[in-house]
């Protein structure tokens, strides 16, 4: 029987909400808090752009099993476009594929994005992750291959101009859901009004339930050796998972669900998670068993039990 191949690193669990630095890439931002933490296993919660800057919600160890959480979370941006020339890629970064003289009134701008509000048809970038026959779209728009990419339904709750330093710049905010990309609607709000343009800044200052203000940068993780403090940025795995009801469990029911069993829940508990769940329709029948202030699991409540579908072995 073949050995199973120990881990390098230490077995770190938690969510780190970290501010990614402009011109970074979020794998390189991965594998420099991997190193810095001497973790086992790290992932990002949905990739930001390497021209921009802000919210990279980081996960360590057990927190892995929640990403898509963070991928399916509420986001928000705020990017400033630059009138008057448009690029391959719709950033700064991009080749020019065309200029003009035409810039948009703030008015125009503002009357126009209530069209881009609610439930819209949004055809991604070429330059993306999206694959392609197996291949990345980022990847064949660099070799010059010609692909059409379908448009997908996105959720957008808010879209306002919050300024305009000058004629060839507008600065916008935006609430999205997932799957919504900015450079596709600096793309579209162009070509709506009849304008070339690119984005020329971008920053996500949300996912979920993390902020710019609470944000850890970077460069101050860089500066320290001090394990403590670094484990002292960390949020609880079930950080992320803030719309799901919680029922406080035993050490000896914990114990039963990390064999993979059901347990029976107090008729208090049922009634405690019942009138938190009745907020958070989504997620049905969800809950995340808490024992001691960690996450135990994620599961099911149902005929008075709590049934685990996915274990944090911490």
């Amino acid at each position: 029987m073949a050995r199973q191949r120990k881990r390098k690193g230490d077995p770190i669990s938690g969510w780190l909400n970290l501010f990614k630095p402009v011109d970074m890439t979020s794998t390189q931002a991965v594998a420099i808090l991997k190193r810095k933490f001497n973790a086992q296993k790290v992932g990002h919660g949905g990739t930001l752009d390497p021209l921009a800057d802000g919210i990279l919600p980081i996960a360590f160890g057990e927190a892995t099993k929640t990403v898509q959480w963070a991928m399916d979370a509420e986001k928000e941006y705020v990017f400033t476009i630059c009138w008057g020339v448009s690029t391959a890629s719709q950033d700064a970064e991009g080749e020019v594929t065309a200029t003009s003289d035409a810039r948009p009134t703030r008015e125009q701008v503002e009357d126009l994005l209530k069209d881009y509000l609610g439930t819209i048809e949004q055809v991604p970038p070429k330059f993306s992750a999206i694959k392609v026959d197996g291949q990345r779209a980022y990847d064949l728009a660099r070799d010059g291959e010609e692909f059409e990419l379908t448009s997908r339904e996105v959720q957008v709750y808010e879209a306002a101009v919050i300024g305009m330093p000058d004629a060839d710049h507008t600065v916008i905010h935006v609430t999205s859901g997932k799957g919504f990309y900015v450079r596709a609607m600096a793309r579209d709000l162009a070509f709506d009004l009849g304008c070339e343009g690119h984005i020329s800044q971008l920053r996500r200052t949300r996912v979920g339930v993390f902020g710019a203000p609470q944000a850890v940068a970077l460069s101050r993780i860089e500066e320290t050796d001090d394990k403590e403090e670094l484990l002292s940025l960390l949020q609880p795995v079930h950080a992320i998972l803030e719309d799901i009801p919680q029922i406080d469990i035993s050490r000896e029911e914990a114990r039963d669900i990390r064999q993979g069993r059901a347990i029976v829940l107090l008729p208090h508990i049922v009634e405690q998670w019942r009138e938190a769940a009745a907020g958070a329709e989504e997620y049905d029948r969800a809950a995340i068993a808490i024992c001691s202030g960690q996450a135990v699991a994620l599961g099911d409540v149902r005929a008075g039990r709590f049934e685990p579908s996915r274990v944090f072995t911490h």
